[in-house]
């Protein structure tokens, strides 16, 4: 018989390993002259001869740096292999950077800075990131985060009066349109204390409220329930109600208990803004600094409040300091004692809304209808700047009323006494909202940040030996930006105070604010 074929011989080692071309002992020997190279992604220079001249070896026959790719089994062994090279990492932005980030990271980022004016933009660019961050920490702490909130809405949907418990038989707070009850849930065992909005008679807004977006200043809402009062909350008032003795004696006769629908909602108010401005006038006489800059930071507050409804095509119902609701945020330590107590600023909250289907909401009176008709009001609202100039007047404890306002012929308005050195920019800003032509008033975006620049500068005194300009005004910005940074550090390194409600707003501020707005705001104001 014939032999046998002989074995074909093993090739596929030698096919999956690279052709050697050239001389290849330069590349087999010690690798360190090419570290540095590898190590910041520079390609190392082409191989020479014995001449010196450069190899003649073609591109793709060139060894390659990069990591081997594996063959698969699509490919045959003639094929040309696509070999990857290295892939270099984006370099990170400034809003990534922490004092954490590697050295080599943060040097991709330095790397191409020329100037001193490059890193001075990257700095810029790690404080205003450094405080969104701590800004929406200590909003965290002062609201219900969106998604426990979610999981309070999604326990309490279908839920009677049965579920909750009623802490109190005596409003905690009660606004000219809803009592308040402090009532208590218990969720994940533990008892949570929310506010049970009793609506009175004839008033109710709870198809606008139930959709509006989460904001700082309007009242939130959780739940709503549909159901009988419970006997121990029937009111005066309410139709078929009966008044209740606080001792728990059944009424004289049985009452009719209604069926209404109820809010629930997770902040609870303690007072009214009526209430408040009713209790200050001692604190306004022997504080007065300390009482308008809270003033300013209140109306604030509601010019927030404002311009997110506007957003939301809804309007403010009745915006009178008797619909405006307090609600407790945590004081410092500082200030829990004596007379600093009664200076912890409260958060505002606008409970009382309608729907705006024209965009112009409806006047109050027939005579500021035809007061507006008679000046060719234009198309937007105008009740809004009104009502905030009118709580400025009695915020400050002066006496003032829609009509007297709307009855003035000329821009003369009630006197505001200088008691503080937020006074002069009170009464600018309320003769802006009240001027009689709707034209020229400022809106409520404007006085929001009117507000602003009274709380936290820039003060008349910074152009008293500078021109202003929007240079001036941009450094500004810059250098109160990183002071402010590096209050919060020092306030937390010492007495380890935690910000508050004033420190967020002062934040909301400076990560917004341009050179372009103080320039505007400082012209109108000043």
């Amino acid at each position: 018989d014939p032999l046998p074929p002989p074995l074909p011989k093993k090739q596929l080692q030698r096919a999956e390993s690279l052709p050697e071309q050239g001389p290849s002992q330069h590349w087999q020997g010690d690798p360190t002259p090419w570290a540095g190279s590898i190590l910041h992604n520079i390609p190392p220079p082409h191989p020479q001869h014995e001449e010196g001249a450069p190899s003649s070896i073609p591109l793709q026959n060139r060894p390659s740096w990069g990591p081997k790719k594996p063959l698969t089994k699509s490919q045959s062994l003639g094929e040309p292999v696509a070999w990857s090279s290295p892939q270099k990492a984006p370099a990170p932005s400034p809003a990534e950077l922490t004092f954490g980030t590697v050295d080599g990271e943060l040097g991709q980022l330095l790397q191409p800075l020329e100037s001193p004016a490059g890193v001075c933009g990257v700095v810029l660019g790690c404080q205003a990131a450094a405080l969104a961050r701590l800004s929406a920490r200590i909003q965290e702490e002062l609201v219900m985060p969106e998604e426990r909130q979610q999981l309070l809405e999604a326990e309490l949907a279908g839920k009677s009066w049965a579920a909750l418990s009623i802490l109190d038989r005596e409003p905690c707070c009660e606004s000219r349109d809803a009592r308040y009850f402090r009532v208590g849930f218990i969720f994940e065992q533990t008892q949570l204390v929310f506010a049970a909005k009793v609506p009175k008679p004839g008033c109710g807004s709870l198809g606008v409220q139930s959709s509006l977006g989460a904001h700082c200043s309007i009242q939130r809402l959780i739940g709503r329930l549909t159901d009988r009062l419970p006997r121990e909350l029937v009111l005066l008032g309410s139709p078929g109600e009966q008044s209740w003795s606080p001792s728990g004696a059944e009424p004289a006769r049985l009452a009719t208990r209604p069926v209404l629908q109820v809010l629930i909602s997770p902040d609870v108010p303690y007072q009214t803004l009526a209430g408040f401005v009713k209790g200050s006038h001692g604190l306004h006489r022997t504080s007065p600094g300390h009482y308008e800059r809270l003033a300013c930071l209140l109306l604030l507050q509601v010019c927030m409040g404002l311009e997110h409804l506007q957003v939301q095509n809804v309007g403010q119902g009745d915006l009178c300091p008797e619909n405006l609701l307090l609600v407790r945020c945590p004081c410092p330590p500082q200030r829990q004692q004596g007379k600093e107590a009664s200076l912890c600023l409260p958060r505002l909250l606008i409970s009382s809304f309608f729907k705006v289907k024209d965009k112009r909401r409806p006047c109050s009176t027939s005579q500021e209808q035809d007061w507006t008709e008679g000046l060719a009001a234009p198309p937007s609202p105008v009740a809004d700047e009104l009502n905030v100039g009118m709580l400025i007047y009695q915020i400050l404890h002066v006496d003032i009323s829609l009509e007297n306002v709307l009855g003035f012929r000329s821009n003369r308005l009630p006197e505001i006494p200088a008691l503080s050195i937020y006074s002069t920019g009170l009464k600018r800003l309320a003769m802006l909202l009240l001027h009689r032509d709707p034209c020229k008033r400022v809106s409520i975006e404007q006085a929001r940040s009117i507000l602003q620049v009274l709380l936290w500068g820039p003060r008349q005194e910074l152009f008293a030996r500078s021109k202003k300009t929007l240079t001036l005004l941009r450094s500004w910005v810059e250098v109160k930006r990183a002071l402010l940074l590096l209050k919060f550090a020092e306030n937390s390194a010492g007495a380890g105070v935690s910000p508050g409600l004033e420190e967020w707003l002062c934040c909301q501020y400076f990560m917004e604010v341009t050179e372009h707005t103080l320039y505007q705001v400082t012209q109108a104001l000043y």
